[in-house]
């Protein structure tokens, strides 16, 4: 029957392998987007939303609000006080704010944004293949729907989901070089996002293609930007890549 079926392919006019070859590629196609449908990508006055890898799901508005260079940390929750927590906003508030950034602000700025709220319901920090990544993002005007006063609100049932939450929060913060005001366009934001998938990972073949202490660390660095979570490292030493899950 193997043969017969080889037999028969060989035979075909090339066009109509060609043309077989491309609905069966559509088919898979089909089925897999059925599997894990893409999300929306377009915000609510239809502007792209420049926030990667895309949320789950969100809503978006049409207000822009400036955020303070002061910006704090309200942990709650049986994990908001984690360290890791406290030292993530700290590395996301250096990435969103120049060191410039209060000199150049106004003398009368008014802000829209002065505290993030991060609520994390487990104190357990257990760093494993598939853990709960999942959180949930307000950022609204004081007196709008679901409105934060003088703030935004991350909530997740992990540490891990909050980092990534404040990964999405980094992203919408925009710097305006006629205001000199960093900003949230499009509010206000509901963001509900999980990933789609638990293994996200990169691998380095150094033994192959030697690379840099710093250069590595720094391809570990943008592998947070990013949410991956799974770091392989191949070197000349063994003969197996070895597996490192990452703190994001």
């Amino acid at each position: 029957t193997r043969e017969l079926s080889r037999r028969n392919l060989t035979k075909m006019p090339p066009k109509l392998l060609t043309h077989l070859i491309l609905a069966l590629v559509a088919v898979s196609g089909a089925a897999a987007a059925r599997r894990h449908p893409a999300p929306a990508n377009f915000t609510a006055s239809g502007n792209p939303v420049y926030i990667w890898p895309l949320p789950k799901n969100f809503t978006s508005g049409t207000q822009t609000l400036a955020v303070d260079p002061d910006l704090a940390l309200d942990p709650q929750g049986a994990g908001g006080g984690a360290a890791a927590v406290a030292e993530a906003f700290e590395r996301y508030r250096h990435l969103i704010f120049s060191p410039w950034a209060h000199a150049a602000r106004p003398a009368s700025a008014g802000y829209d944004v002065a505290r993030l709220t991060v609520v994390v319901a487990s104190a357990d920090e257990t760093l494993e293949l598939g853990v709960d990544e999942s959180y949930t993002i307000y950022i609204a005007a004081a007196g709008g729907a679901n409105s934060i006063v003088g703030g935004a609100t991350i909530e997740a049932n992990t540490i891990y989901g909050a980092i990534r939450g404040l990964e999405t929060f980094s992203q919408l913060c925009v710097f305006n070089y006629d205001t000199k005001n960093v900003e949230v366009r499009y509010a206000p934001w509901y963001i509900q996002d999980e990933p789609r998938f638990a293994f996200r990972g990169l691998m380095l073949d150094t033994s192959r293609h030697y690379l840099p202490v710093d250069v590595i660390k720094q391809v570990i660095d943008s592998m947070s930007f990013s949410k991956l979570v799974t770091y392989y490292l191949w070197d000349h030493a063994s003969s197996l890549p070895e597996l490192l899950l990452l703190t994001p």
